[in-house]
């Protein structure tokens, strides 16, 4: 990977590409208009290059301020050997013979880089040229740059048409790294690189060479992250970089460079603390240069940095004594009017702490707590350890730091932190505050259940009060749920509702932690049980209460408490909905770097994304999960997240990489929560190998020992899928009853399947593929409408049948590359008998016969003489051309022994 190459890949520019297209054919010229570093002269380039194969010959010129001084000398190059253009009508006669040449046939394109600096007398001709029709002309320029009046009459003709190109937006700056790096970016990553480079392409391209250079950039097999957090990916610039930022800031006079220290240190500031550094013209021009921003909330004006990367340079310019002299002149300022903003009190610490390495530990306490409530954890993390630093350590800010060290990741040390405030907390509030915080953290970072239910058995044998002992009740419960324990979980959470009067006081935070904690996991177990429905209206009910919640509860940010809503719209369908949902979450908790939640969050999109049939698109979000599960060393995550890659390669025929990843999941501990995703692995990589028979056993009893947790949305999921590898007969009967009690429109839909599958039924197949389309089942639909093609046809009705596979091919072309039995072309497997299918299948991916003869319990004679038959039914020769008739994978890399 050359990630300093001089073309980067040109993507997220499909907008303009079109314009070109649209508009080449008829204007005289075109002109790519947009900021500096965007990426003009990368499309300019393009353009060029798309002109050539229309037939245009092609040339180049780049004006320069230095050019700009001496007439012509931009465009010398273009002119003949002693052309005289003091005579305008025989000079411009012969530059047009010249650009002609012999191939009169041809017309010139000519590509001007900085239009805006080309000279008058250049810009003359080229008019000269373009009304003539010699040449057409491409250019680019730089807004907020002034135009001479030839240049201006240049490209302002009303046949020169303008593209406009801006920043990268968040997607396209997806898109950009994903094909310059040669695969996907982790989300957070992609997050910091958009936010640093503000979209800017010159600048995430330089940021991206300079944290790779760095050794910061680093690929885990599936996505490429940022490393550490710390130095930021903007301390670490590229010398072209650098220069860029300083040519910028250095035009800055004196009174202005005091400001964007100050800004760059504590922004935004009120625009009154600006002025006491500088005079209000001064400002003025910072802002209208693009230096400074201000925002404006009623009669309160703020200014911060424009741009994130001049921050980063001018801190790391500051002297330790300016560093100080502007952080202790910022304290006076914001004490002097009182402290009255919402975060004032935490950032007077924070500045404090910087200047002076040291502040009153009562302050650092009370700012601690109000950068927990704002999500901030490193923060709090740092004003926490200095507190304690000074003598202030305490049951509370024991508890406090263990709670921001589990938002961290930091699980090993979250939980020696507790366990020292819960040998020390005597009162009833403390005992049980600490008590919740550390079974969260023992349960979900570890999966260590039996650990976390004994520190919640011990706190409940320590405290009397009814209210106390309700807290740990709920507690309880949110270990329970994602135990594999649904109804126990409710039987504990009996008393919670939405309603619930929760205090507020001093021990408000913990009361409202346990009830938060206990809702989360009731919706949980209401979609488990198949109340979905239910389980959906109380998770918005429970996330509109923890937004009022949030400035008392030391519990994650509210958008985590969109995991269940995401999930329960899942089971119901459609799946856009769920996906819709699921994804603001995730990008709510992404910008404000909250780890543990989002990493929950990403594997139930990737739950989410296999079930809609896009399984290169639920892998991203599984290796997501699984990067910042290693991350932050959560076992029961990475076991989840591993399981979750597993399937999705195995579905894109990849049995080799899915056997790998089923064994390095197998070294951690899963929850029973994520007991569907465990089973799907297993099934679908012998799916993968061609064991259908056995993939169905392992689905069969994975939803039999759902359906005895009374986990029943699990349950008919993983039966619906033994339906789609030929066990549909064998799981008809209690996807039925299932559907009688779930709520949702999956229930019926997985029993459609299921019946029309048993049935061969092709009407009913078809009705059933149209369903699953409008619950946004892609590879469900193209399965049962591909299946509808093959009935079809066995039965005589070739038109009906070709509609139905169009339909199938429909529907499977957005399913990413999947490769299921039930997609085997119809004109492959109309004449194979079951048997016949199953194991020219397993012989296809490699399995030899005698151990195709053990897999199934046949004789090798049997699988003999069925495969003779299955070659010539499928008109090949043997069984190295059974893949390619079969359309699924090479198999040569996932033999069976």
């Amino acid at each position: 990977m050359n990630i300093r190459s001089s073309l980067w890949p040109l993507a997220g520019r499909d907008e303009q590409l079109a314009e070109f297209d649209a508009a080449w054919s008829t204007c005289r010229g075109l002109v790519v208009s947009g900021p500096a570093g965007v990426g003009k002269t990368r499309l300019a380039e393009e353009f060029l290059a798309r002109a050539v194969r229309a037939g245009f010959r092609g040339g180049r010129a780049t004006a320069t301020a230095a050019a700009a001084e001496m007439p012509l000398a931009a465009v010398a190059h273009l002119l003949p050997p002693g052309v005289d253009l003091s005579d305008p009508v025989r000079g411009f006669a012969a530059v047009a013979r010249r650009l002609a040449g012999p191939e009169r046939d041809r017309r010139c394109v000519l590509l001007i880089d900085d239009l805006h600096l080309l000279d008058s007398a250049s810009a003359v001709l080229l008019r000269q040229l373009t009304d003539a029709g010699v040449l057409r002309l491409l250019a680019t320029v730089r807004t907020g740059q002034p135009l001479g009046a030839a240049v201006a009459a240049l490209c302002g003709d009303t046949s020169v048409h303008r593209v406009d190109v801006g920043t990268f937006t968040p997607e396209q700056t997806d898109t950009v790294l994903r094909q310059a790096l040669g695969a996907p970016a982790a989300r957070r990553t992609v997050w910091e690189l958009h936010r640093v480079s503000d979209g800017n392409a010159l600048f995430l391209r330089e940021l991206v060479a300079g944290a790779s250079a760095a050794g910061r950039l680093a690929f885990d097999g599936e996505l490429w992250s940022l490393t550490d957090p710390e130095p930021p990916v903007a301390a670490q610039l590229t010398s072209r970089l650098t220069e860029l930022v300083d040519a910028r800031l250095s035009a800055v006079p004196a009174q202005g460079r005091a400001v964007l220290e100050l800004l760059a240190l504590c922004a935004p500031v009120p625009l009154a603390d600006a002025q006491a550094l500088a005079e209000l013209p001064v400002l003025a021009d910072l802002e209208a240069t693009g230096i400074i921003r201000t925002t404006a909330d009623r009669r309160r004006t703020d200014i911060a940095l424009a741009h994130p990367l001049y921050g980063e340079r001018l801190r790391a310019g500051l002297a330790p004594l300016r560093r100080r002299q502007h952080l202790l002149a910022q304290i006076e300022r914001t004490a002097a009017r009182g402290a009255r903003r919402g975060d004032d009190r935490r950032r007077l610490a924070a500045w404090q702490l910087a200047a002076t390495g040291t502040a009153d530990p009562g302050m650092l306490l009370e700012a601690a707590a109000l950068a927990r409530h704002a999500h901030d954890y490193p923060l709090a993390a740092r004003l926490l350890r200095a507190a304690e630093a000074e003598g202030r350590r305490s049951v509370a800010s024991r508890h406090m730091l263990g709670e921001v060290l589990f938002e961290l990741g930091e699980t090993e040390e979250a939980e020696a932190v507790l366990a020292d405030a819960d040998a020390a907390a005597t009162s009833e509030a403390e005992v049980v505050a600490v008590a919740c915080a550390r079974t969260m953290n023992l349960f979900w970072a570890s999966g260590r259940t039996e650990e976390a239910l004994v520190v919640n058995a011990r706190a409940q044998a320590r405290v009397t009060g009814d209210h106390w002992l309700r807290m740990l009740r709920h507690s309880e419960a949110a270990v329970r749920i994602p135990a594999g324990q649904p109804a126990r979980g409710l039987e504990l959470l009996h008393d919670l509702r939405p309603e619930a009067d929760l205090r507020t006081d001093s021990d408000g935070a913990a009361d409202a932690a346990a009830w938060l904690a206990g809702a989360m996991m009731k919706v949980a177990a209401l979609d488990m049980t198949g109340r979905s429905a239910e389980a959906a209206a109380f998770a918005g009910t429970v996330h509109r209460h923890h937004e009022r919640l949030d400035q008392c509860s030391l519990y994650p940010h509210p958008a985590s408490q969109l995991i269940g809503l995401s999930a329960s719209l899942r089971s119901l369908g459609p799946l856009a909905r769920s996906r819709e949902v699921g994804e603001r979450a995730f990008g709510e908790l992404t910008e404000a770097d909250i780890t543990v939640p989002a990493t929950w969050l990403a594997i139930n999109l990737g739950l989410t994304e296999w079930l809609a049939g896009r399984p290169a698109t639920a892998r991203r979000w599984y290796a997501e999960a699984a990067a910042r599960a290693r991350a932050q060393r959560s076992t029961s995550a990475l076991h989840a997240a591993l399981n979750g890659l597993a399937v999705c390669v195995a579905v894109l025929g990849d049995g080799a990489a899915a056997r790998q990843l089923l064994a390095e999941a197998d070294a951690h501990t899963g929850l029973p929560l994520y007991r569907d995703t465990a089973c799907l692995a297993r099934a679908w990589t012998a799916a993968a190998q061609g064991d259908l028979t056995g993939a169905c056993r392992l689905l069969r009893d994975g939803a039999a020992a759902a359906g005895e947790a009374g986990m029943l949305t699990t349950e008919g999921l993983l039966l619906a899928e033994a339906a789609r590898l030929g066990g549909a007969r064998d799981v008809v009967g209690r996807l039925g009853e299932l559907a009688a009690t779930c709520q949702g429109a999956w229930p019926a839909a997985r029993l459609g399947l299921a019946s029309a599958l048993a049935g061969a039924d092709p009407d009913l197949l078809l009705a059933t593929a149209a369903q699953l389309r409008d619950l946004g089942a892609d590879l469900h639909a193209a399965e049962a409408a591909n299946s509808a093609s093959v009935a079809l046809r066995r039965a005589g009705r070739t038109r009906e049948a070709t509609a139905a596979a169009r339909s199938a091919a429909a529907s499977a072309a957005r399913c990413e590359g999947a490769r299921t039995p039930l997609l085997i072309p119809a004109e492959s497997t109309t004449a194979l008998s079951g048997r016949q299918r199953e194991i020219a299948l397993l012989a296809a991916n490699g399995a030899t016969n005698k151990v195709i003869a053990g897999m199934l319990s046949l004789s090798v004679r049997t699988v003999e003489n069925q495969l003779q038959r299955a070659y010539v039914t499928l008109g090949v020769a043997g069984r190295q051309d059974l893949a390619g008739a079969l359309g699924i994978a090479d198999a040569s890399r996932h033999q069976l022994t």
